[in-house]
């Protein structure tokens, strides 16, 4: 690969207003072909920050900042500019960056200036090699002169996305390797990325991304369009050096601490505490959109959602109003959801969720991504192409009556009923095709219970007050089984609704769970 190392001050001196947009040279077989030698070799760790770097507390961490005015491309006209983000507490290691324009590949190299520091102390312990952690992409969401921060890549595979006017909330990961095993996961991460210059005026950039980790290498390529939703066409191939036992393909990251259907931890005041309120999946196959609620457990829960043709799935924050949580800084009514739509057909496969027990919103304990049956192999590669969406919950596509909220309370006490190791559940549907129906129209309910359930009753009533379709249902699980449930509403032996699931682990109980 061919061309010379800038540091950020040459390239805001080069990269000035006739400039034309990239070379053709590199795209990304160039990368390709990079993992798939590096997949013939030994794994080797990227070399780790300075200990004091990853030392420092996170407020400490945090009063590092990057100067805007360093943004690469902020004098040319561009409408994306990129700010580096610097190694230290949990971004343990350096990521290799390239630029891509009319004159080739160019090296960034690390410039310790671009950043200001808490104290002149820690300021002269920073290596003038240091290197980068990672980096943020802006563009202007807001208005003409207003740079908005909406993409960032930091830290092993993850990336961070918004839509305007949203607060950074679940990530995207490259790949998930044994998520939720008894063995422990791996954590691969991207070691070197390639930005390409767009062209002036565009509303779309290319990143490449190399990634790497014990038991697998990867290519990848993002074409990213930011807007009301920020949009990305991801290409990857992937090449296996060990046998990998639960391939995560597509894998998004949230946080979800407590909401409407758990209890309120003793202390908390705030209605909800959540970056994402369930999981969305599309059967191609069948045509049924699948609703789950996300839970933090009393102990780790996986569960599978068998697919035969995968049409879409996401974590997806459908609790969009200020007073489901009351939280004026972190503002969790503003984060976005995400949508995976593969572009051609992945096969049977399941939709695993990952849910973690936390006793902290800092925690990011939901996991979901796409397992495909086929067993991985050492020596396989494997080439997939998939849409991705951060937005409003909209992203989705998702054409039929949602859940909008679902409420769990006792089967056995006034309001509930009066069945002893029975659960109260509450579900409000809303949405096309149930707005405009009359109140008394002849909506029905469906509801099933999985092995050793009985369903005692359900029923569905309109509810004027709060203009939903309300599904009630009363079932007892066996003391020793886990508790599983399915239910729609229906109109005529028709749809009208996705179908809602839920899943308690034997002896949850509804105790707080993060105490």
């Amino acid at each position: 690969m061919k061309g010379s190392a800038l540091s950020i001050t040459g390239l805001l001196a080069g990269l000035l207003f006739g400039l034309p947009a990239v070379a053709n040279a590199f795209d990304f077989e160039n990368v390709a072909a990079q993992a798939e030698v590096l997949a013939q070799k030994d794994y080797k760790a990227p070399p780790p920050a300075p200990e004091f770097l990853r030392a420092l507390k996170y407020p400490d961490y945090q009063a590092i900042r990057f100067k805007p005015e360093a943004s690469i491309w902020r004098l040319g006209r561009s409408q994306f500019q990129v700010m580096m983000i610097p190694q230290g507490s949990f971004y343990s290691h350096a990521v290799k960056l390239n630029v891509i324009n009319s004159e080739g590949v160019h090296p960034l190299e690390f410039d310790k200036t671009v950043f200001d520091y808490p104290n002149p102390e820690l300021a002269k312990r920073i290596p003038a090699d240091l290197g980068y952690a990672g980096f943020k992409l802006t563009f202007p969401l807001a208005g003409k002169n207003i740079q908005n921060q909406f993409l960032v890549f930091g830290g092993a595979s993850y990336f961070r996305a918004v839509g305007a006017g949203q607060r950074f909330g679940l990530s995207g990961r490259g790949v998930a390797v044994d998520t939720g095993l008894p063995s422990g996961e791996e954590f691969p991460s991207f070691t070197e990325f390639w930005l390409e210059r767009p062209a002036a005026g565009s509303d779309t950039m290319v990143v490449y991304g190399l990634l790497d980790g014990p038991s697998l290498t990867g290519a990848y390529r993002f074409v990213i369009r930011p807007g009301a939703s920020t949009r990305m066409q991801v290409t990857a191939k992937l090449f296996f050096r060990n046998d990998i036992r639960q391939l995560g393909l597509a894998p998004l990251t949230s946080m979800f601490f407590y909401g409407d259907n758990t209890i309120r931890p003793r202390g908390e005041w705030r209605p909800q505490v959540h970056d994402s309120d369930g999981l969305l999946v599309h059967d191609g196959a069948s045509g049924e959109w699948l609703w789950r609620p996300l839970l933090n457990p009393s102990q780790l829960q996986l569960s599978f959602h068998q697919v035969k043709q995968l049409a879409g799935f996401g974590l997806v924050q459908r609790d969009q109003k200020f007073h489901q949580f009351e939280d004026s800084e972190a503002r969790y009514d503003l984060r976005p959801s995400a949508w995976v739509q593969p572009k051609d057909n992945w096969g049977p496969g399941s939709v695993v969720l990952v849910e973690i027990p936390s006793n902290a919103e800092s925690n990011d304990n939901i996991v979901a991504f796409w397992k495909p049956d086929q067993a991985v192999k050492a020596g396989e590669q494997r080439r997939l192409e998939y849409a991705l969406a951060f937005g409003r919950p909209e992203v989705t596509g998702h054409p039929s009556g949602r859940t909008m909220q679902t409420f769990l309370g006792d089967g056995n006490r006034p309001g509930g009923g009066e069945e002893a190791g029975a659960y109260r559940f509450i579900v409000d549907f809303q949405g096309k095709p149930l707005d405009g129906l009359r109140p008394d129209a002849a909506v029905v309910s469906q509801v099933t219970g999985g092995e050793g359930v009985e369903v005692i009753e359900h029923f569905v009533e309109y509810v004027e007050a709060s203009n939903v379709w309300r599904l009630s249902i009363l079932a007892r699980p066996d003391v020793a089984k886990p508790l599983t449930l399915r239910g729609f509403l229906s109109l005529d032996d028709q749809p009208l609704t996705e179908t809602w699931t839920y899943s308690l682990a034997p002896s949850t109980g509804l105790r707080a769970n993060p105490e």
